[in-house]
């Protein structure tokens, strides 16, 4: 057997290489198998494109070349490195934590070398056995290499969100400092004002307004707040709840505002029963149903606001999603202004609606939290009245998958059996 002045296995170490590149297409479906199996993403979306395809046979191939010349840097193999920070923005970008994809390289590392193990049952007997561990390191090395690569990118992009989210937030408490400023002027003066014995009813009542108007703008920016404070810190691991009693949580928050404005606030009986990122779906929530309250049409009799959900299965586009819907029969929005809605500071209405304070923040607010977590928000507008707005979160845990089946199951057996449901009710 030839090894190199530093006792390298040359000829061992090349003919593991030689194996390892004639089974990476075998390895890269055992892996690409194991994602999907640990979470509820289609293999479409573990790798989108045919290049991303190609990701782990090439970072395969960037092991055996590593394994094969013991003097080769595995930093100077380009394409291997840039393969790997490749996938590391990809799984940004999908709302992957570090774990997950620290998770990802352990399987890798595992069906490595569980390929190891089974091709050393087939090397002859008197390979001794440090020169196989002397392979087997390397082989460690050069796992380790790549994935450092690839979760250095991805840490890299982290941080960068992080910061441009602080940078965000320095501007919202500017603002919100500047809210809360004229909120309390605006209380402070008009309770002064009515102290005043020389006011009639009529600007008795509007003082009473401007308070309790301006007291209510308060509770809105204060639970804000709250809600960003416990999304500040990382959004990733937040405490998890199921939708329903985020759903209703964040009803009750604007009861007494919606009773005020005559709007019924109504919530879907057939949420999926998943879990969500709690803070992070009450902010969102409080936010579009605060301003479906705010915009409601006093022109209708009846006003109303419907929160509704529905699982959208994974496509070439997207990982499978919790789809959530905030419709009213608002005043709705103009169209000339429905693509600048989720801009910093952007109020619709600041030209048609009167008494409506705000800061403009809460779209921008919600569309930061939701991307963060690798979700996505938007508003729709049905042709007729009112509007939608929508956010969605990944939904890739085995058990939502599971609460999905049994919502649709019992909806289906209600659907079939009324007249049962009805008597067991």
């Amino acid at each position: 057997m030839t090894t190199d002045s530093n006792a390298y296995p040359l000829e061992l170490a090349a003919d593991l290489a030689d194996r390892l590149r004639a089974a990476k297409q075998e390895l890269a479906t055992q892996w690409l198998n194991r994602i999907t199996a640990r979470v509820a993403i289609s293999k479409r979306r573990v790798f989108p494109t045919h290049e991303l395809l190609n990701h782990v046979p090439l970072l395969i191939d960037g092991v055996a070349s590593y394994l094969r010349h013991k003097e080769r840097d595995i930093h100077s193999r380009l394409p291997v490195v840039a393969k790997a920070m490749e996938l590391g923005a990809l799984r940004h970008r999908q709302g992957f934590d570090a774990f997950e994809l620290l998770k990802e390289y352990e399987m890798l590392a595992e069906i490595i070398f569980a390929f190891m193990a089974e091709t050393a049952r087939s090397l002859p007997s008197d390979i001794p056995r440090t020169e196989f561990l002397a392979c087997w390191e390397r082989i460690s090395q050069a796992i380790e290499l790549i994935r450092q690569a690839t979760m250095s990118h991805f840490l890299r992009l982290s941080s960068a969100q992080v910061n441009d989210r602080e940078n965000r937030l320095r501007r919202f408490n500017r603002t919100v400092a500047h809210e809360l400023k004229n909120n309390v002027n605006a209380i402070a003066n008009a309770s002064q004002a009515l102290t005043e014995g020389w006011l009639g009813d009529t600007d008795r009542k509007e003082f009473d307004e401007i308070i309790a108007r301006n007291a209510e703008s308060l509770k809105r920016v204060l639970g804000n707040l709250a809600s960003l404070s416990d999304t500040s810190e990382d959004a990733r691991h937040c405490r998890n709840v199921l939708l329903p009693e985020v759903a209703k949580d964040a009803v009750v928050e604007y009861r007494d505002a919606a009773k005020a404005k005559n709007v019924e606030v109504r919530v879907a009986d057939d949420l999926p029963r998943v879990e969500v990122d709690a803070a992070a779906v009450e902010l969102c929530l409080m936010n579009y149903v605060s301003n479906a309250i705010k915009y409601s049409d006093t022109s209708k009799g009846e006003r109303w606001i419907e929160i509704g959900a529905t699982i959208q299965e994974p496509d070439t586009d997207r990982d499978r999603e919790v789809v959530i819907r905030v419709k009213d029969n608002g005043i709705g929005v103009p169209p000339e202004k429905r693509d600048d809605l989720f801009k910093e500071s952007f109020r619709a209405h600041d030209d048609t609606v009167t008494g409506a304070e705000g800061s403009g923040l809460g779209l921008s607010i919600v569309r930061e939290t939701v991307e963060s977590i690798g979700g996505r928000a938007w508003a729709e507008f049905p042709e007729g009245e009112g509007s939608v707005f929508v956010f969605s979160l990944p939904s890739r845990r085995r058990d939502d998958i599971v609460a999905t089946a049994d919502l649709e199951e019992t909806v289906d057996s209600i659907a079939s059996n009324p007249e049962a449901s009805a008597t067991s009710g």
